[in-house]
């Protein structure tokens, strides 16, 4: 019995079954626990599959906190998130590829809240110019995240969690608006008055 409890303790309370975040992956499911032995030493992993990916990854228990592998964020967290994306994008001035580094830190920190602040910041709205490349890669992979984890948590699919992140998104009072058609009328107007 004591072995158990002592088992269980080592594994920071993860079950098989259980949803959890990797921060350099994003959302994974614990399938199993195995145990190996290694030079002479038993080493207990939890095995974890990545299904978007298809990928499974091993991670022995002594590493759970090493790699920064932690629970899915719950309901208040999914809502705080939310939040985040809804407030005004904070861009620097600093050099793309100095703001691309911190960006995919963000992501790969397995953080929800810094995920959804690099969402919020590269998000781009019909009224806005267009993205580069890179930009455009750097925000997919932080919706994708964000997405899954609110899926899991909301028991969603993660098409209906990354709608209701871009509907959020477009919802933002911080936001530039399209341009109507009456705005587009009054425009021309406007310069032709000036000239």
């Amino acid at each position: 019995m004591a072995s158990t409890t002592k088992k269980t303790a080592q594994r920071q309370g993860f079950k098989t079954g259980e949803f959890i975040v990797y921060p350099a992956h994003g959302v994974g499911q614990i399938t199993a626990i195995e145990e190996q032995n290694v030079a002479g030493h038993t080493l207990e992993l939890l095995v974890i599959v990545f299904e978007k990916d298809k990928m499974t990854l091993r991670v022995p228990v002594a590493k759970i906190a090493s790699v920064g592998m932690r629970k899915l964020g719950d309901p208040d967290a999914v809502t705080k998130a939310l939040e985040t994306v809804r407030g005004r994008p904070r861009v620097k001035r600093t050099m793309w590829s100095r703001r691309a580094q911190e960006y995919e830190a963000k992501i790969n920190s397995g953080d929800l809240i810094a995920i959804s602040e690099v969402v919020r910041d590269l998000y781009r709205s019909d009224a806005q110019p267009e993205q580069s490349y890179s930009e455009r890669q750097l925000y997919e992979a932080a919706l994708d995240r964000m997405a899954r984890e609110i899926a899991a948590v909301n028991k969603c699919s993660e098409t209906e969690a990354t709608k209701q992140i871009e509907q959020t998104l477009e919802k933002s009072p911080n936001r530039p608006k399209a341009p109507t058609a009456a705005d587009a009328a009054g425009g021309s107007d406007d310069q032709e008055e000036a000239a």
